[in-house]
């Protein structure tokens, strides 16, 4: 039993030095989360796309069960495209983490369009599969996907 918690030991961290929160170019994310502030509480899913070593283009949709706001009180649904600037590289963060500003515009629900900002923070255990969480006007934890 001992030999066996070694080697999966081993091979857990073996894959978290292989971890790789931010490739550039061509780099795809997805993510899922929970929306805890912002325009309510609910689930949310964004994708990111790599245009450079710094920049990602991305798009994502909200579900909202609960609002923080009667002012938003219709709006259960929304989508917006997004634009997220990456510091790892000018930050000379490790390689498993990833620092990101970005701005949000898309539409919700009954109320039309809204603009949003952003700060987020990835850390990746594998190449795989890692956590993030955006902080800002509509912000999300959640489990983030490489691919």
């Amino acid at each position: 039993m001992k030999k066996l918690l070694l080697v999966c030991s081993m091979f857990f961290l073996g894959q978290m030095a292989f971890a790789q929160a931010w490739n550039g170019k061509g780099d795809q994310k997805l993510q899922v989360g929970f929306n805890g502030w912002g325009y309510g509480t609910g689930i949310t899913a964004t994708y990111d796309y790599g245009l450079g070593n710094i920049v990602s283009l991305g798009a994502g949709a909200n579900f909202f069960f609960d609002h923080n706001n009667d002012k938003y009180a219709d709006d259960d649904f929304g989508v917006f495209g997004r634009v997220n600037f990456h510091l790892q590289e000018p930050l000379s963060l490790p390689e498993q983490w990833d620092i990101y500003p970005g701005v949000d515009l898309g539409l919700l629900g009954k109320s039309g369009t809204y603009f949003g900002a952003h700060l987020g923070v990835r850390y990746f255990f594998n190449n795989n599969v890692g956590i993030y969480g955006e902080f800002g006007n509509n912000g999300s934890l959640g489990v983030s996907f490489n691919f």
